[in-house]
């Protein structure tokens, strides 16, 4: 008896001998995870960000990195086991950390780039990719491992806040410009968290709403842009979202996560979940959760009690673990980066101005009033003017060291700004920010617009050349847009522009009105006032300098909308089941009790922005695809050719006009008649010329594949390409159609998939 307790104390003591002596490598990961205690799984699979700050975790928010100041996370370390503490960083237009840190006089600003519509009207998947590259090397720099980004939800509606962060209504240029940003930032050594999985498009409620959803209109417009970033770029992590569909919790539905996102994608990255409190953990390990974010110590006791009890099988836990080992290995805090804290900020500064005018979309220019050849003095009309805004609030802010306004930009041009009309504007903004900082608000009102008396206009139409008017926007997360004074004109802006217009044009001198915002407004009622309408965007911190390139004519505007600017809010099918126009709709207590659960039926199902009003030849202000250049180019020699796969499309652009200039070519398909309902027309390509000359051309060709052209057919739950005759459509915009060509396919083409995400209830 005495020989074997010997023997088995000897045994112990090796054991753990052994397992001290295992340390995480990138070959002994499933060595490491047999070495792992129950309670340092429970540890590694929730973040390690800060304990309950009250009971119902209200309170659990970001901006709490161990190593960063400011970061919105990071991930457990277990120094017996060799595994540290990753940091997980904010977010879509540049890295978003703390720019002070206490008792250090250095600063760490980072740099604020385009907004993701600005990026993706562009259609330049190698320039999103440069920018991706260099927010990517300030994630590494900074001493961090993953950035929380890109955003890839589907403007659904002109209302949702978040809007700005997202790419467009469409998802194939959501898949393609969210991969490009995703190769982009990931070829530095750190990752990116594609997000919100899924089907995020508002934010009221966002924690607990049902979005109802048929399981075509998911596969088709809500999925499919997830689907190609993560087949096109792997992208280290994806960020489940707060929101339900069809009932579920994404963060709880392993149809979402692991069927569909795993199994069908081949998706072999982790995937977090969205910044929430304790919700029902084992539910969301069981989905396909590897880590719960920020993270509570009431999680991981949730998790040790839910093993040991057997609700949560431990075998599910020990999946999550794994990827999590399979993910830190690949991060350059486990490399032992050193990192600097200097990137090149300067550099990053010049990609920014010149990234920001090619996605700038000019909406209109008569009579050639733009670029400003001969105009010096500038009267500048507009509170934005002298308050730019480089992007939207929340998680999407970027705590840059500067903005460059609309003043300083035009005069950095050589231009003269009308001081008499600067200074009431600057005093006007002092005020405005005063009564912020009294209300402790982060932002103040953009559409609280100074009026300006017709008498001072008058006189400023005599001593300027021309007048600029900014109208500005801000939303961001957490809330939803108003139709009233903000996607319409408030009536002080309204009468600006009314009197900009009537005195200038009196003067036989020219308007132009810049759009400093992140979304969509109406349009459609006051644009055929001013002579020039230019879509800046939320071009980032070199936004003054960015926008008087452009209007100037030392950059020309190349971008064109990735979404559709409707005539009324009213016209969107959406409009009938979107919070801010209906009423919530109540269903059931949700599992927070300060917060209730309601539904949002997706009654248009796929008939999303274009595809709707493409399809009911419904008029709008400005249509999917639309911008205007300082030049013209003419389409030539269209031509199809069938491969095995699908086809091949090419187009021969040659710039007409006198000017420089960029073209963006739309791929659309149009099916065959019969089987099931299809939009007039589809987008399935696009491709954008390089700097063409006057007189210079360029063919682009385009490829698209079988499954690229595919619908969801829910009856046999596959994606089918129907037989028949296709119209392949290159166009200027979705209604701008410029040269077409035929395709026959002889016979159907066919993936299966699996029968899951049913609605809950009738659509």
């Amino acid at each position: 008896m005495k020989k074997i307790l010997i023997s088995t104390l000897l045994l112990m003591a090796s054991t753990c001998t052994l397992m001290a002596q295992v340390k995480l490598q990138a070959n002994n990961i499933d060595e490491v995870l047999k070495a792992m205690t129950l309670e340092e799984k429970a540890m590694l699979v929730i973040g390690g960000n800060r304990k309950i700050a009250s009971a119902d975790n209200s309170a659990m928010i970001g901006g709490q990195g161990k190593r960063v100041k400011g970061c919105a996370g990071n991930t457990q370390a277990i120094p017996r086991l060799g595994i540290p503490s990753t940091e997980l960083t904010d977010g879509p237009a540049g890295v978003r950390i703390d720019p002070r840190r206490n008792n250090d006089a250095n600063t760490y600003y980072c740099t604020g780039f385009p907004v993701g519509t600005a990026l993706s009207c562009s259609w330049n998947t190698q320039l999103v990719e440069e920018v991706g590259k260099c927010i990517g090397n300030e994630v590494l720099e900074y001493g961090c491992d993953v950035l929380l980004a890109p955003g890839m939800n589907i403007h659904r509606s002109p209302l949702c806040g978040r809007n700005f962060e997202y790419y467009s209504e469409d998802p194939l240029v959501t898949g393609k410009i969210g991969a490009a940003y995703v190769r982009g930032v990931q070829s530095q050594g750190v990752g990116t968290s594609v997000k919100h999985f899924a089907a995020n498009s508002q934010e009221t409620n966002r924690t607990n709403v049902d979005e109802v959803v048929s399981q075509r209109a998911l596969r088709e417009i809500y999925l499919k842009g997830f689907e190609i970033a993560v087949r096109e770029a792997a992208p280290w992590t994806v960020m489940s979202s707060y929101n339900r569909i069809n009932g579920p919790l994404t963060q709880e539905n392993r149809e979402l996560l692991t069927t569909i996102l795993r199994d069908e994608w081949g998706y072999g990255g982790i995937v977090m979940t969205d910044w929430i409190g304790l919700r029902n953990t084992a539910a969301q390990i069981h989905a396909g959760n590897d880590l719960m974010q920020p993270g509570n110590e009431a999680q991981i006791k949730d998790v040790i009690e839910k093993v040991k009890s057997g609700v949560l099988a431990e075998a599910d836990l020990d999946i999550c673990v794994k990827r999590i080992l399979e993910y830190l290995v690949k991060t350059p805090t486990f490399r032992g980066y050193e990192y600097s804290n200097k990137p090149d900020l300067k550099a990053h500064a010049d990609v920014t101005r010149h990234s920001a005018t090619e996605g700038m979309v000019l909406l209109k220019n008569e009579g050639q009033t733009l670029p400003m050849s001969d105009a010096k003095k500038v009267s500048v009309f507009g509170i934005t003017s002298y308050d730019f805004m480089a992007g939207g609030t929340g998680s999407g802010n970027v705590n840059k060291a500067y903005t460059i306004d609309m003043m300083q930009g035009l005069s950095g041009a050589g231009l003269t700004v009308n001081s008499k009309l600067a200074d009431p504007y600057k005093n006007y903004k002092a005020y405005q920010h005063s009564l912020c900082a009294a209300s402790n608000s982060d932002y103040w009102p953009w559409g609280n617009e100074m009026s300006v008396s017709r008498s001072i206009i008058d006189t400023q139409a005599k001593e300027s050349d021309i007048a600029i008017i900014t109208l500005g926007r801000q939303a961001g997360e957490g809330w939803d847009r108003d139709e009233a004074g903000d996607f319409t004109l408030t009536d002080v802006e309204r009468q600006l522009i009314t009197d900009v217009c009537n005195a200038f044009h009196i003067a036989n001198k020219r308007v132009v009105v810049v759009l400093n915002m992140g979304n969509v407004m109406e349009t459609a009622s006051w644009k055929s006032m001013p002579d020039a309408i230019l879509l800046a965007w939320q071009p980032g911190q070199e936004g003054g300098n960015s926008v008087a390139d452009v209007l100037t004519g030392k950059a020309y505007p190349s971008g064109k909308l990735t979404m559709t600017w409707p005539n009324n809010l009213i016209d969107l099918p959406s409009s009938a089941n979107f919070p801010n126009i209906r009423p919530a709709a109540p269903r059931q207590k949700g599992d927070n009790k300060k917060e209730f659960q309601d539904y949002t039926k997706h009654v248009e199902g796929i008939n999303v922005g274009y595809r709707y009003f493409t399809t009911a030849n419904k008029p709008v202000s400005y249509p999917f695809g639309f911008g205007l250049s300082y030049t013209t180019f003419s389409y030539s020699k269209p031509v199809v050719k069938a491969t095995k796969d699908g086809l091949t499309a090419s187009i021969t652009v040659t710039n007409t006009g006198k000017s420089v200039g960029k073209e963006i070519v739309e791929l659309y398909v149009s099916a065959p008649n019969g089987g099931l309902e299809k939009p007039a027309r589809e987008l399935k390509a696009f491709a954008k010329t390089k700097e063409l000359q006057p007189g210079q051309s360029e063919t682009l060709t385009m490829d698209v594949t079988l499954y690229e052209m595919a619908s969801y057919n829910e009856a046999t739950q596959a994606w089918e390409t129907a037989p028949g005759n296709y119209t392949i459509s290159f166009g200027a915009s979705v209604e701008d159609i410029r040269a077409t060509a035929p395709y026959t396919l002889s016979k159907q083409h066919t993936v299966k998939c699996h029968d899951v995400l049913k609605p809950d209830m009738e659509l």
